[in-house]
């Protein structure tokens, strides 16, 4: 990806004085490790009389994919080609906007402590961008930029030079000039308007994009004709998000117009003087779900397949009803660790004939786990390649063959909703494959008739309109207990 800026300038006023607002020096080529990639900084030119400064952004995809391990999806094959074969190290995206903030964030603010004169001074600019998606055409990139005070270029690009019949591609060189800005003013301008124009931003958006948009947007975008849609495009057509955002600007846009504060407009309601009680964490969320399914199916007897640091073990000794507890893990520290937890070497007599920590790996059968009115995998399945799944699936449900048992996974398409989680990542560095809601019900209905079992599912924290909630949980119990229920 490839962005040149340049200005003129004169001997009373040089051009390189640029390089003051960028706090780069032009005589250097710099170099800086983004999430993304290498950023690289220098100056093709750099004189009185004119100033260009470059900022090319190397995107190391296969780094991105592995980071993610190419799974988030399943492993489907096709998901992960397409992690490698795209546009991302070419055309100019929401990844150099973000290298645009993380390289110049000074110049973004409008802050040069060498020479504080110069942030508010305007410029006459020249941006260049070879290759840009412009999802709308070379109209839409007019629409968005001219009412800003740019003078618009926008070129497309044939989709082969040789073959012009075949028309344009959705790309455009894009020439922005202006008089009447100020650096600061033409970044933020970028910073939203690039990954407006592709129309997919490359990590995934969360609450906080709000703020991002609303700061880069201040002194513009209350105003521009197109805010509906860069507000939009911006927050990746999240609803709920785009509805907080045009609230938002309404009122900056009223708190103007009364020549006011906002806080003087958004006096509504009072400041709330109690701290706001905060969220479940998720991991009890899931855990309370467990108990009341295991209440609800008359358990006693309960395996934790997959125990881990002994969490949910220790949860279910604390209720009387469940008379013996089995955790069972493949790794011997986490039931170190778990063991631990409980207490055991100082658990009472009565206590500890409730609990056993058993070592042992559920991809084998294991006569020790037969018997039990139900077993727990609770995000275990998403931990073992697809290929094992089969070997679980008969251990669990073929040989032990409990009553009951209770699967939760995450639901892959929740994780738009994690405000730290990029683009292409699953939850845990450790995940295999997240699946969706559909390939998840696909998989416990197949195993449920092949294994004699009916199964329904229930969702496991906020239950969101537009992806659903954050872990999914199914629900088996045999068709003969079924029956008798």
């Amino acid at each position: 990806m490839f962005l040149t800026i340049s200005t003129t300038g004169s001997a009373e006023r040089p051009a390189t004085d640029l390089g003051f607002l960028l706090h780069k020096h032009p005589e250097k080529a710099q170099r800086f490790s983004t999430s993304y990639g290498t950023a690289h900084v220098l100056y093709p030119e750099a004189d009185a009389e004119r100033c260009t400064a470059a900022l090319l952004l190397e995107v190391d995809a296969v780094a991105l994919v592995r980071r993610g391990k190419g799974k988030g999806r399943g492993g489907a094959p096709d998901a992960a080609l397409a992690q490698y074969v795209n546009d991302r190290p070419y055309a100019a995206s929401s990844l150099l906007a973000v290298a645009l903030s993380a390289v110049f964030s000074s110049a973004m603010r409008g802050v040069c402590n060498a020479r504080p004169e110069l942030p508010g001074r305007p410029l006459p600019l020249r941006v260049e961008i070879p290759a840009l998606p412009a999802r709308g055409g070379p109209g839409l990139v007019g629409r968005l930029f001219e009412p800003l005070g740019w003078t618009v270029g926008a070129e497309p690009v044939a989709l082969d030079g040789e073959f012009p019949q075949w028309g344009d591609s959705r790309y455009v060189r894009l020439v922005l000039e202006a008089e009447t800005l100020t650096l600061a003013e033409a970044l933020r301008h970028l910073y939203v308007l690039l990954p407006v124009l592709d129309d997919a931003k490359h990590y995934w958006v969360a609450s906080d994009e709000v703020d991002k948009l609303l700061r880069a947007g201040a002194g513009w975008l209350p105003g521009h004709p197109e805010q509906r849609l860069i507000t939009s495009r911006y927050l990746s057509r999240r609803w709920s998000l785009t509805r907080e955002a045009m609230e938002r600007l309404e009122l900056v846009r009223l708190a103007e117009a009364d020549d006011s504060d906002v806080e003087e407009i958004d006096n509504a309601v009072a400041v709330e003087t109690e701290a706001e009680e905060k969220p479940t964490p998720l991991a009890v969320q899931r855990r309370e779900a467990i108990l009341a399914a295991l209440r609800a199916a008359g358990a006693s007897r309960v395996l934790d397949l997959g125990c881990g640091q002994g969490q949910l073990v220790q949860a279910l000794l604390r209720d009387p009803s469940f008379t013996e507890v089995v955790g069972l893990d493949v790794s011997v520290r986490a039931l170190t660790i778990a063991s631990r937890r409980l207490k055991l070497d100082r658990m009472g007599e009565r206590q500890a004939a409730r609990v056993k920590l058993l070592q042992g790996s559920l991809a084998y059968t294991d006569k020790r786990l037969r018997g039990y009115d139900a077993a727990v995998l609770s995000e275990v399945i998403e931990h073992l390649d697809l290929p094992r799944l089969p070997a679980l699936e008969y251990a669990v449900f073929g040989a032990a063959r409990p009553r009951t048992v209770l699967v939760t996974t995450p639901n892959v398409e929740y994780n738009v909703r994690w405000e730290s989680l990029p683009a292409g990542h699953v939850r845990h560095g450790d995940h295999r494959f997240e699946w969706t809601r559909d390939e998840f019900r696909a998989w416990a209905r197949m195993v449920a008739e092949r294994h004699g079992y009916d199964v329904e599912f229930a969702p496991v924290g906020p239950d969101d309109p537009e992806v659903g909630p954050p872990t999914q949980m199914a629900v088996f119990v045999t068709v003969q207990e079924a029956k008798a229920a």
